[in-house]
């Protein structure tokens, strides 16, 4: 597994890692955000002969179209397979990116250094890499570790209150998953407040020693997508339109969800589906979930890449600390459990 670099000093992180490394080009891919907020902390300790590329922010731009560009950019600059790809962003950049890196030339090597704390805490830990496709969320991709990791939680200032919040979802759901003592230390009436340090540092342990034991995801590693089968189906419906949800935001909703079909089908407690439900809740609010979307939103569940054939396959919560996987749920389950949603207070 790739090494991880905590950084108090991203610039002179960077800069020993880069005199480190032996590369014949480097290349850095950021978004419009990253470009204006996270970049002019590092752009120093670039060399002068670095190649730049700045694409537009958002997971509606993680496409093969988008690859395309970057791509273009890459064979443009006559990168060669010795060049280095660094990654400036969050998820999006950091999935996207490491994908490109990986495809090009066979695969030359790469850099994540994420900017949001949701690419800290997840994105860039793992080496799973993909792009949407057709309207399905990470469709297409593969598994690459990148050659390192800094994460330097000094980038959290850049963020909005929304984006903040949106990674805080993926620690609240490490602590589910795996450490139900983490979980009861999260501060969630003033969340804002937290010491980001400490729990990117504790997240991050959770998803390496998950990863560590199940590298591709054949087994343990599917219960990091406790949330997610009814949640990216949530995201990716509502992506363009006036109800576009954050990744956090959107897996927020399928925890519940999740964790109401963990009563019905693993007999989790009453007590632990209402800590969960009212801890979202508080953070998050609720959503509206129109009776015209839950079709397409069902639909978006069948292509979960967990599923086995025609059989939607769930990672569930047995209680709050530890989650099992490979449960079968039906279409009428999963409507069950976003009805069960939409009577919530």
């Amino acid at each position: 597994m790739n090494p991880t670099i905590f950084s108090e000093n991203a610039a002179g992180d960077l800069a020993f890692l880069l005199r480190e490394i032996t590369f014949s080009q480097l290349f850095v891919l950021a978004d419009e955000n990253t470009a204006n907020s996270c970049l002019p902390r590092i752009q120093s300790v670039f060399p002068a002969e670095t190649h730049y590329l700045t694409i537009q922010p958002g997971e509606k731009n993680k496409t093969i179209q988008t690859c395309t560009q970057i791509w273009a950019s890459m064979t443009d600059a006559q990168l060669d397979r010795k060049a280095l790809f660094l990654n400036l962003g969050g998820g999006v950049i950091s999935d996207m990116g490491g994908f490109c890196a990986s495809i090009y030339k066979r695969g030359i090597r790469f850099v994540n250094l994420p900017t949001t704390l949701l690419s800290q805490v997840d994105a860039s830990v793992g080496g799973k890499l993909g792009v949407d496709f057709e309207g399905l969320k990470n469709h297409l991709g593969v598994f690459n570790e990148p050659e390192t990791v800094i994460i330097a939680p000094e980038f959290l200032t850049t963020l909005p209150h929304n984006e903040l919040r949106s990674g805080f979802a993926e620690i609240i759901k490490h602590g589910l998953i795996r450490d139900k003592a983490y979980f009861e230390s999260l501060k969630f009436d003033y969340w804002a407040a937290s010491n980001w340090t400490e729990l990117i540092r504790h997240s991050v342990e959770i998803k390496k020693a998950v990863v560590q034991e199940d590298p591709r995801e054949s087994g343990l590693r599917k219960i990091l997508n406790f949330g997610h089968t009814i949640g990216h189906a949530l995201e990716t419906y509502y992506l363009d339109g006036p109800k576009h949800l954050l990744h956090g935001e959107a897996i927020a909703v399928g925890m519940i969800c999740e964790a109401y079909l963990s009563k019905k089908k693993l007999n989790l407690s009453e007590a632990d589906l209402r800590t969960i439900q009212t801890t979202f809740l508080k953070v998050y609010g609720k959503i509206n979930i129109a009776a015209e979307d839950l079709e397409p939103v069902l639909n978006l569940c069948l292509q979960d890449k967990k599923n086995e054939g025609s059989t939607l396959m769930f990672s569930l919560l047995n209680s709050i600390g530890d989650c099992t996987y490979n449960i079968p749920v039906s279409r009428e389950e999963i409507l069950e459990s976003i009805h069960y949603y939409q009577s919530l207070d």
